[in-house]
């Protein structure tokens, strides 16, 4: 059987994406702006909105919202991880470079990653909330706000959390929501 992603134009989608090797690259702050580069860079000329989004040190969530006439989120992943790979720090391109020789692949990356269509408020809303509880979950950090890399403070500043949410909690998500 081979796998089939919805595409919806104009939809929001939850997205996992993970370091060839579960590499701790994003440990690297100037490889997290580098990310950033990538994504800006990219919606200059394939807009999407970043809904919520957490980057930890070897992996990222996303909630993505595209155009009303557009479906293509896969060309947009293929740029930001073409854009990230060739830019990347010095300290990784010898390591990229051998992993390459080895297993003739893109080595940054996982070849794959994994979407999620979002179906109402209510699934977005769980998948945010996900995003933002994920580096305490991971053990990185006690609570979200101690977490810097995370739309969480983005959530806060618009009132939409308190600035204590997750914190001295242990949340647990349905089966269905998020992907390590």
């Amino acid at each position: 059987m081979r796998y089939r992603r919805a595409k919806i134009a104009g939809g929001t989608y939850f997205f996992t994406v993970v370091t060839f090797g579960r590499a701790r690259i994003f440990s690297s702050p100037g490889n997290v702006e580098l990310l950033r580069q990538a994504m800006k860079y990219v919606m200059e000329n394939h807009p999407f909105v970043i809904d919520a989004m957490v980057v930890l040190p070897d992996h990222l969530h996303c909630i993505w919202t595209l155009p009303r006439t557009d479906n293509d989120f896969p060309v947009r992943w293929r740029l930001i991880k073409s854009f990230f790979t060739r830019h990347c720090d010095e300290k990784y391109r010898q390591k990229i470079s051998d992993a390459r020789e080895r297993k003739k692949e893109q080595a940054v990356w996982q070849r794959r990653y994994w979407e999620h269509t979002i179906k109402d408020e209510q699934d977005f809303m769980r998948h945010v909330e996900y995003i933002h509880y994920n580096p305490v979950k991971h053990g990185l950090v006690n609570a979200s706000k101690d977490w810097q890399y995370s739309s969480f403070h983005r959530y806060v500043k618009q009132g939409l959390y308190p600035e204590s949410w997750g914190a001295g909690v242990v949340l647990d998500f349905d089966a269905g929501v998020g992907y390590e």
